[in-house]
């Protein structure tokens, strides 16, 4: 882009110093015309004289004028190309932005659910509940989700590990709990989603466990740090 901007600003300059020349040669001849001799021409020849300098003005005034429009024609496409650019930019910054690949930050919540210890009647969160969570808030708009500091994309996998006793997140990351997960978006609408009537957190708090949802007005949420690969997707 800079080297393409650079290239427009010298030929506008050569295409000025050549203009500059023509008029410079023009005044030049000016000077040197002998004011002596043309007092002694006949009126004919006067008019011929007055004729060609009047060809040799418009001449000159052409090339200005087409010089000039030349100069206006790079400066409208240095600032289409710099209003492409930018937009392109702002393109490629929403889609890594919603594809996970820098991190973010803005409005949104943060629930917290916790296992309970010594609590036999109550079964542990599992990764089933992290997915209902999960799937409410994207349903109620959110931009930008992250389970203990793992942004969720569209191809995560949240899974139980039986043996291990944990959650498995995004290529083998392991979770456990307190589960904290983060949300960005319109804060009150994203906790509606969760404790309105059918809400998962709102059966879970029924259900005995311990639940909390704070709205905040500033949420950071860390990019996706794994490399994105796909299996059937064919270029």
């Amino acid at each position: 882009m800079k080297k393409g901007k650079t290239t427009m600003i010298i030929t506008a300059g050569i295409v000025c110093f050549i203009l500059a020349i023509v008029m410079t040669m023009q005044f030049k001849i000016v000077n040197e015309t002998d004011i002596t001799s043309i007092e002694n021409m006949r009126k004919t020849e006067l008019q011929e004289e007055l004729a060609n300098w009047k060809t040799k003005y418009e001449e000159t005034n052409q090339k200005y004028e087409e010089t000039k429009q030349k100069i206006d024609e790079y400066k409208a496409n240095q600032e289409s190309n710099e209003q492409a650019a930018q937009l392109i930019e702002e393109e490629l910054e929403q889609a890594e932005m919603l594809m996970g690949t820098t991190d973010v930050e803005g409005q949104g919540i943060i629930v917290t659910v916790r296992d309970l210890e010594n609590e036999e009647m109550v079964e542990n969160i599992d990764s089933g509940d992290l997915i209902l969570i999960i799937n409410s808030l994207r349903a109620a708009g959110a931009e930008a989700i992250s389970i203990n500091d793992e942004r969720i994309i569209t191809m995560s996998d949240i899974v139980d590990i039986n043996e291990g006793g944990y959650i498995k997140v995004n290529l083998e990351k392991r979770i456990f709990s307190p589960y904290v997960i983060k949300a960005i978006g319109d804060p009150a609408y994203l906790e509606s989603s969760l404790i309105g009537n059918g809400g998962h957190v709102d059966k879970l708090k029924k259900a005995g466990h311990e639940i909390s949802i704070e709205q905040k007005d500033k949420v950071t949420i860390n990019k996706y740090d794994e490399e994105i690969k796909t299996k059937y997707i064919v270029d």
